[in-house]
């Protein structure tokens, strides 16, 4: 390891350094950010899950009587303004939401759990955009099926992220339906295999493991009957839409004459069980760490604490970071625009408790191009909105709203990473040649200047660069920042240099 441990620990496997939170100085530090991360109750969904559960059926229930007007109503004007209040404001706890999301990372102490948090809500993707009531939805999915499940077997994790709304809503299996059950011939409708499909190519075995197309059907036909209650926007079990027999997948038959949520719960923990399961996913975890072409002996021993310990993913990343291959080479993975976006955030965050960052960034979560600025607190979808005062105070609140939201997700839309919004069920690209391209460092730059401008005054760039990439600073990196013109250029060059956009 040519780079100190702390400085490999904060930069490959978390988010970077912070001024004056001290990085990981072992692996059983970096382990125990898990347990801790855990334990800790996530800042969103805004208002927390109670509030967010009964926020979806209250926005359910609006969306219901929308619908039901349609049908009476003769003013196609009024129910058309009605509709857009009730998508703006779903949109702006969304947008809230993703505010509070990117905070969380910049803010905590716990930057291996973090990135862990990221990387599994990729890995069982889902994203926001797919109806109105998922800008709901989705946020409360990475805090309740994700985050919880990340440390313990790889089976809950699977069992949790399948069966839930968000997932049955993105993969369209609410509206699956057994062909010959009784529910599927009333209905004249049948089977979707979207969730089957995804559930073995990119949740469990991994493309070209061997699985065929009649294991894809099979698994939908197994799926058939797990849904989505619409009144209650929770997951259910509907025998009647159940595909009835048994079904073959991999082999293995599941099902009979009576069909229940066993059968696909049986299957799920079947495919975690799997062998191939366990390959593709320590791969896939070794890829999105370590290097875009990692080690095999690194791989190989992933698999095998995997198999020993029955899918204990602490243990998988144990032999991850084990491993020698773990730390070296490093700058060989590409950091994807969250994970720079948080590390600049965070290099630039001084001060106690939230820093500067997270106070200028929490005051301004919220507001539109029109300066109507919403209420940070946890309101339900529908409710009224307040308005700031008029005059140079809402000019000032507006510009301060633009500014956060530049540094925050409109960069990670312009930089190709929204949070919650992957652009497939595969999630985002991993490779280190999606992020590192003209256009995309084009725009970091941009950012960095932007950043340093706002947050970087007080900041020497020459104490900065030490602050920021301490022994990962290269000769060349410290000769360009040293003689920088300013101090804004000086940093806006830390935060655009090679070592800062690689891990």
């Amino acid at each position: 390891m040519s780079l100190s441990f702390p400085t490999m620990a904060a930069i490959r496997f978390g988010y970077g350094f912070r001024p004056g939170e001290t990085p990981p100085q072992s692996k059983d530090e970096l382990i125990g950010q898990i347990s801790k991360g855990v334990a800790a109750t996530p800042d969103f969904p805004l208002g927390g899950p109670d509030t967010r559960h009964r926020a979806i059926l209250n926005l359910q229930a609006q969306l219901t009587e929308v619908r039901q007007d349609a049908k009476t109503a003769t003013d196609d004007t009024v129910r058309r303004e009605i509709r857009k209040g009730i998508q703006r404001q779903a949109q702006q706890q969304f947008q809230h939401d993703s505010n509070l999301r990117l905070m969380q990372a910049v803010l905590s102490p716990y930057g291996f759990y973090e990135r862990l948090s990221t990387f599994w809500t990729d890995h069982f993707s889902t994203s926001a955009n797919k109806s109105l009531p998922m800008r709901l939805i989705v946020p409360l999915y990475e805090a309740e099926a994700i985050r919880p499940f990340l440390s313990g077997k790889f089976g809950d994790l699977l069992r949790n992220a399948t069966a839930h709304p968000a997932m049955l809503i993105y993969l369209d299996q609410a509206d699956s339906l057994g062909p010959d059950s009784a529910g599927g011939m009333k209905r004249n409708r049948g089977l979707n295999e979207n969730l089957g499909r995804e559930l073995l190519e990119l949740h469990t075995l991994g493309a070209g493991s061997g699985y065929t197309q009649a294991d894809v059907t099979a698994a939908a036909m197994v799926l058939t009957g797990l849904t989505i209650d619409r009144k209650e926007m929770d997951i259910a079990f509907r025998p009647n839409i159940s595909e009835p027999g048994t079904h073959q997948v991999l082999g293995v038959s599941y099902g009979g004459k009576r069909r229940s949520r066993n059968d696909y719960l049986d299957m799920l923990d079947d495919l975690a069980a799997h062998p191939k399961t366990a390959a593709h996913i320590s791969r896939k975890l070794a890829v999105h760490f370590v290097s875009d072409h990692p080690d095999e002996g690194m791989v190989s021993d992933m698999v095998a604490a995997w198999k020993k310990t029955d899918g204990d993913l602490t243990s998988v990343y144990t032999a991850m970071l084990d491993h020698p291959a773990a730390w070296r080479d490093e700058g060989a993975k590409a950091r994807q625009p969250f994970d720079y976006v948080v590390a600049g955030l965070r290099a630039l965050n001084t001060g106690p408790v939230n820093g500067v960052v997270g106070s200028f960034l929490a005051a301004n979560q919220q507001g539109t191009d029109d300066g109507d600025m919403a209420a940070n607190t946890p309101a339900m979808a529908g409710s009224p909105m307040t308005t700031d005062p008029a005059g140079e105070a809402r000019d000032k609140r507006l510009k301060a709203f633009r500014t956060a939201r530049a540094l925050g997700q409109g960069a990670l839309k312009r930089m190709g990473q929204p949070i919650w919004l992957p652009p497939s069920p595969a999630g985002f690209e991993e490779g280190f040649s999606a992020w590192i391209t003209g256009s995309q460092l084009a725009e970091r730059l941009a950012w960095a200047r932007r950043a340093s401008a706002q947050f970087g005054r007080d900041w020497d760039p020459r104490e900065f660069l030490k602050s920021t990439l301490a022994d990962a600073a290269r000769d060349e990196t410290i000769r360009v920042v040293s003689q920088a013109p300013n101090k804004i250029s000086g940093l806006t060059l830390v935060l655009a240099s090679p070592e800062f956009n690689r891990r």
